[in-house]
């Protein structure tokens, strides 16, 4: 069928996929012009040290993964089987879903979706890594083998750069993004990060060159040439990011065929290093770069670089890094997490979260080996113990229930919680999760009127009572499992065919925050 969006070079045709509407969204090119130009230049003051080490207890292929801020992540086996690393190194099997029409077949490679959900590329298309599961989502079909890099925007979108072009995948929906009919292919990387004048936008790295696509109607997009301050003959090998936090903005880092560049609220600088970069990762607000036979590791909030000393990197790749400042790399034959030292992982509250409970259960999961001398954690100017093995903030109770954490009196807005590990040798190591406060409104939301039209729209494909899923659908159930849709959704394991828009979950955990109200 034809219908009509939003003009901006001509008309949109409209297709059907697993049987959801998918849009041809419009874009425009628009240049920035300008040329090279001197900028000012970062000289890092690198502190060596000694990185903890977790490998991995099984061969993992040398294919990009998922890294998770709980630890752990989803990697590719050397047998091409799609598996869940945990924590400590130990390796489980992800498993077919029953309620999948076809199996995955041998798995290729894992890209993020979300917060706690990873998109593997397998031989019969594209999977959703949750819960222990592979589950097929409505699109599984429509992108093969092809899958180059993914990123989610504030929004709720996740767009996928694949060998076909670009798509956008939101409310369940996968559109692909043309321009003036033609597919926008050859992307090699996404990063979600501000224009220079500050406004949300995609990057991305095409044929070599820089882009922004910046949303200017409900369905128009623009996409604008970047100018970096390159110099003849030099060529943007990689693009990757850092998110905001309370202590700095969103950042673009790029790599070039000669240097490392970065861009932050006050331009680009350009970041002298000892020997030439080769490659770069980064998560949350941690970079990891690779030059020479050195590898370094930077922290925004702290402005401060460190050299990783003991580690022979001769044969070397980055395979993912999360948020916390771990990165799984493969070193010769083994797959290994480095850390600047046994960071804990926070569970419960996650980086760039937006919470609106005043109450919430947080705990902490101390780094392998050594059990710390003590633990607190940290918000708000407050320190609170906490004891092991729960490592809970609210503590817990006499039947081993874990107890919330009131939030009440926090102040609204960005804010920053740490968890903190002492040990017998003085050693210190924090782990800090930057979220948005946001308090409840006083406005009533109820099942019938706000909730029901999620389920409808977005979760009884599934969670029917004849579907794949737990059965979700009458209010007493989703009342009576209030606590698990939340965490699923906010951790962007489910829905299974995306994540849900930021205000859908945020009205979700209104709902159960005011008494889910019928």
């Amino acid at each position: 069928m034809e219908d009509s969006v939003p003009d901006m070079v001509s008309r949109a045709v409209w297709r059907r996929w697993s049987g959801r509407a998918v849009g041809l969204l419009m874009m425009g090119w628009l240049g920035c012009g300008g040329g090279p130009a001197s900028i000012p230049q970062d000289h890092p003051d690198l502190t060596p040290f000694q990185p903890t080490q977790v490998r991995a207890q099984a061969p993992v292929a040398a294919a990009s993964g998922f890294a998770d801020q709980t630890g752990g992540g989803v990697f590719v086996s050397v047998m091409g089987q799609a598996v869940r690393m945990r924590l400590d190194g130990t390796l489980a099997p992800l498993e077919n879903h029953p309620g999948n029409p076809v199996a995955p077949g041998k798995a290729h490679a894992v890209f993020r979706m979300g917060t706690g959900s990873a998109l593997v590329e397998a031989d019969n298309g594209l999977f959703l890594a949750q819960g222990g599961w592979l589950i097929s989502p409505p699109w599984r079909d429509v992108l093969r083998a092809g899958l180059r890099a993914t990123a989610a925007t504030a929004d709720g979108a996740v767009w996928l750069a694949h060998d076909s072009g670009l798509f956008r995948l939101r409310d369940g929906q996968l559109a692909a993004l043309k321009v003036a009919g033609e597919a926008l292919d050859g992307i090699s990387a996404l990063v979600a990060a501000p224009t220079e004048e500050g406004s949300s936008a995609l990057w991305m790295l095409r044929q070599g060159e820089v882009r922004l696509v910046v949303q200017t109607a409900a369905s128009a997009w623009q996409v604008r040439s970047v100018s970096l301050p390159l110099g003849t003959d030099e060529r943007v090998v990689d693009l990757v990011g850092l998110g905001a936090s309370v202590k700095g903005g969103a950042e673009i880092w790029a790599l070039t065929s000669e240097r490392l560049l970065r861009r932050s609220a006050d331009g680009w600088r350009g970041v002298s290093l000892a020997r030439k970069p080769t490659q770069v990762l980064a998560s949350g607000r941690f970079v990891w770069v690779k030059a020479g036979d050195s590898l370094l590791s930077h922290d925004a909030d702290a402005s401060t670089w460190g050299l990783v000393s003991g580690v022979d990197t001769r044969e070397f790749r980055f395979l993912a890094a999360d948020e916390s400042g771990c990165a799984w790399v493969q070193l010769g034959a083994d797959t290994v997490a480095l850390s600047r030292g046994p960071v804990p992982r926070v569970l419960g509250l996650y980086e760039g979260m937006t919470l609106v409970d005043d109450t919430l259960v947080v705990r902490a999961r101390p780094a392998p080996g050594e059990t710390p001398l003590s633990f607190a954690f940290e918000l708000g100017g407050t320190r609170v113990p906490a004891d092991g093995p729960s490592y809970c903030m609210g503590g817990v109770d006499v039947d081993g229930t874990l107890k919330p954490y009131s939030f009440l009196g926090l102040t609204p807005g960005p804010q920053t919680l740490s968890a903190v590990a002492l040990y017998a040798d003085g050693t210190e190591t924090r782990r800090s999760v930057s979220f948005d406060y946001r308090p409840l409104s006083t406005e009533a939301v109820s099942w019938e009127k706000d909730i029901r039209p999620i389920h409808v729209a977005r979760c009884a494909r599934c969670h029917e009572a004849k579907g794949p899923g737990m059965d979700l659908s009458t209010y007493s159930l989703w009342k009576d499992n209030a606590a698990r849709i939340i965490a699923a959704v906010r951790e962007q394991r489910m829905p299974a065919d995306g994540p849900l828009d930021p205000q859908l979950i945020t009205l979700i955990q209104r709902w159960a925050a005011t008494g889910a109200n019928p």
